[in-house]
Parts: C-alpha cells; structure tokens; sequence
C-alpha cells in the first residue's frame, strides 16, 4: 500500500514521533497508520502517541544568549500543567533546547525535531521530546521559537510567563535596553513603529472608528477627521517607539532612548497565548499528580 506526505503528517501528529521515523515506520507496515502507530511504540519511538490529542497550553517561555557566538533564542515550550511546568526537569529541557536552537539554528519546528540533539549527538530532538514525555507523563510540544544573530537583549517574566527578545544596534547602554525590553514584556507593542503596521489592521480599526463615531452621533462632517485622529492614539497603544515608557509615560519610548542605539526588532512571546486552555481546576490538577506519583 502505498502512501503520502498528508498520511506522514497524520502519523506524526497521532505519535510525536520524527518525521524520518513516521516515514520508516509507514514504509515498513505498507501504509497502514495503526499498524505504523503500533510499530513505533514498540520500537520505544512514539512515547507520547497515548497523549497527543491532549492540551498542552501550559508550559515556559524561556530565553538563552550565548556570549561567545552573538546568538539570543527565544522559546515557548508547552506542556498540559502548571505543575510540570514548574519542576526543575521540565525547566532544564526548555533550557536545553533554546541552547540546541543557537546552535543548531533549524528553519522550523519540524526542522529542529529531526535534527541530532546539540546536548546528546546520539539522539534526536524527537527522541529527547519522547523520553521525557515517558519521564514526565504529560504531552510536551515545541510550540515556536525565534533566533537573531547580532545584539540582544532578553528578559523573561514572572518566572517563564512572558518573554522577550530584543534586537538593537549596539549594546553601550544595557540598563536603557533592559528597560525596553521590560517595555516590550509590560505594554505588548505589536509593531516597532508606524511603517511597520499592517495596513489591513489599519484600515479595520478606522472601519470600526467609524462605526463608533456614527453610533456616538458625530457629524459625518467630522468623522474622518475624529477617525485619524483617534489612530494617532492607536500608533501609540501598537508601536513600541510611539509607546508612553511605563516609568516615566511623560516620554515616549523614543525619547528615551535617545538615539543611543537603535531598536532593530522584537519578539514577544507569551506563554499559552491562542491556545486552547485545560479546564481542570487546581484540585484535580493535584490529584492527578498524586495518582501518577
């Protein structure tokens, strides 16, 4: 039986195994996916098929810089709960791997799976990603990560809750690109400044201005007029130089930098942000940790 790239997909969204392992595994049961599935788990491959239609949406956003090669990596690594999130295991892997990613520098998630893991040679990322789920008992997934080479500066909340990766052009001042990057983690600018808004969303938010203002009952004389300037103060809620700076909002962000570098990009990641959310409470969450204890 023969089979095709959509059915690799679907094996290795069931089994978490490897890209190169689901093809094998296809190749070696004649297409068929539950014999496939079946063969992975005996060859120890798919640890985590039991739990892949589970939630992952907990988890950390960590960062890593490393000093000798000018890399910063920012990553989120989920898992299904707090709990887990917090244990020293699951802190040292995220670690791991936003190391394997400067390393490494994969194009993609699904790139960095199948590559041989920067701190064991002898394995995958794959293989790293299965064995502790067979250690932790929950389902983990590498949700996304970014990776510049040039200057950086990080910073990570409220233990792994948000994170930042702050891209700028020298690093003479780093108390001023900390204090954009804390900035960044505390007003969440979607953008660094005006040519850098999408125009789509733009012209959504005016529609929407619009709307609010004939609902108001404003003269449609004035509308466009209160429209544009009702975008200004929209620059300054999304780009991150029109900002008011949260320790001093009588300045924007731009004054106070200064010009003593300049801001070349940013990536914010919040942990959990857009997915789907487990619906246990705190006392079941425990339980369920005993019971696997």
């Amino acid at each position: 039986m023969e089979f095709t790239a959509k059915d690799v997909m679907a094996l290795r969204e069931r089994s978490g195994a490897g890209m190169m392992d689901c093809k094998k595994a296809l190749k070696e049961c004649d297409g068929d996916i539950e014999k496939a599935l079946d063969y992975l788990r005996e060859k120890s491959l798919a640890a985590s098929a039991k739990k892949a239609s589970r939630i992952a949406a907990e988890g950390l956003v960590d960062c890593f810089v490393c000093e000798k090669c000018g890399v910063g990596v920012i990553i989120e690594v989920n898992c299904e709960t707090d709990f887990v999130a917090k244990t020293d295991d699951f802190k040292a892997l995220v670690a791991n791997l936003a190391k394997h990613v400067a390393k490494k520098n994969p194009a993609s998630v699904e790139e960095m799976m199948e590559q041989t893991y920067s701190e064991d040679e002898s394995k995958t990322v794959s293989q790293v990603i299965n064995e502790a789920v067979a250690k932790i008992g929950e389902k983990i997934t590498i949700r996304r990560f970014n990776r510049i080479e040039g200057i950086v500066d990080t910073y990570v909340h409220l233990g792994g809750k948000i994170g930042v990766l702050l891209h700028i052009s020298n690093n003479e001042h780093p108390a001023v690109a900390h204090d954009v990057s804390m900035q960044i983690a505390a007003a969440k600018p979607t953008c660094l400044n005006r040519a850098d808004c999408d125009e789509a969303e733009l012209e959504h938010e005016r529609e929407i201005l619009r709307a609010q203002a004939l609902e108001e009952g404003k003269p449609a004389a004035i509308i466009d007029k209160m429209v544009e300037g009702r975008i200004q103060k929209y620059y300054k809620e999304v780009c991150l130089l029109e900002q008011p700076f949260v320790k001093n909002p009588d300045q924007s962000v731009s004054d106070m930098i200064g010009g003593r570098f300049e801001v070349i990009s940013f990536t914010r990641f919040e942990m959990g942000e857009g997915l789907e959310k487990r619906s246990d409470n705190f006392a079941e969450e425990v339980m369920a940790q005993t019971k696997k204890a």
